[in-house]
């Protein structure tokens, strides 16, 4: 992962993505001040046509320096920001017998959540790929219940960066008098829902198995096919990368 990379996610996860909060420190991700430009002029009897005006290179170095320096000031603000909220959070747990949680930042922004049906054979299949490409799956089933309902279990492990949504055939329902059609599971659609509220749509991704039924709300909305040829592996990659992930495609393309 890149330095401008792993600042995005760390914000992401620090403030949530695209919120006005992470926008006034997204600026920390660019290192310098933008394009250089330099003079060159002719350097005839130099061994070459052309050359770089010494103190171009000079103002050009100090230049991308400000740059750095400026990020560094930048993330230092949001590291005061973060401090004054833990402290908030402190004075608000005392005498409640409740300690600040501590999760890793980081941890968290390489975890995906992954919300699916009854297709076991999906499901394994995402798990492992992301897995494979250096993030951490993340499925309900596997953690344990102590006591909690389901959607108390998706509140407790929803400290994730992404999330990945199998729509799979697994229920038949249609309108009263109506044919039964596939269709998704209800819990599915409303975990959709949970995480496109809690992570914005730019980090949730839809992999559709086949064509279920699927709540108008929901038209006009892509949905990405999970292809038995493997193909959705490429798509699941874009799509973490425009939300900012750094990609090995080396390890996409080996699946």
């Amino acid at each position: 992962m890149t330095i401008e990379a792993g600042i995005r996610d760390a914000l992401a996860v620090a403030f949530g993505h695209n919120t006005p909060r992470y926008k006034n420190f997204e600026d920390a991700a660019s290192l310098d001040n933008g394009p250089v430009t330099m003079r060159m002029e002719p350097a005839f009897g130099r061994g070459g046509p052309i050359d770089y005006d010494a103190r171009d290179a000079h103002e050009a170095r100090q230049y991308l320096a400000e740059g750095k320096q400026r990020s560094i000031k930048i993330l230092q603000g949001a590291i005061r920001a973060l401090e004054t909220d833990l402290g908030d959070l402190d004075d608000d747990s005392q005498g409640s017998g409740l300690g600040a949680p501590s999760p890793s930042m980081v941890t968290a922004a390489r975890k995906v959540f992954i919300v699916h049906g009854h297709d076991e054979g999906v499901r394994e299949a995402v798990a492992r790929f992301l897995e494979k490409i250096g993030f951490e799956a993340v499925i309900l089933h596997e953690k344990a219940n102590q006591g909690r309902t389901v959607i108390e279990k998706v509140e407790a492990h929803s400290d994730v960066g992404f999330a990945v949504i199998l729509l799979t055939p697994d229920d038949e329902g249609c309108v009263k008098g109506g044919t039964p059609a596939p269709r998704v599971r209800q819990n599915v659609l409303l975990e959709l829902g949970y995480f496109i509220g809690k992570l914005g749509r730019p980090r949730v991704c839809t992999l559709k198995v086949g064509d279920p039924e699927i709540p108008s709300d929901w038209r006009g909305v892509i949905d990405e096919s999970f292809d038995r040829g493997g193909g959705w592996r490429q798509t699941l990659s874009r799509e973490l990368e425009a939300a900012g992930y750094e990609i090995d495609w080396n390890k996409v393309m080996r699946g």
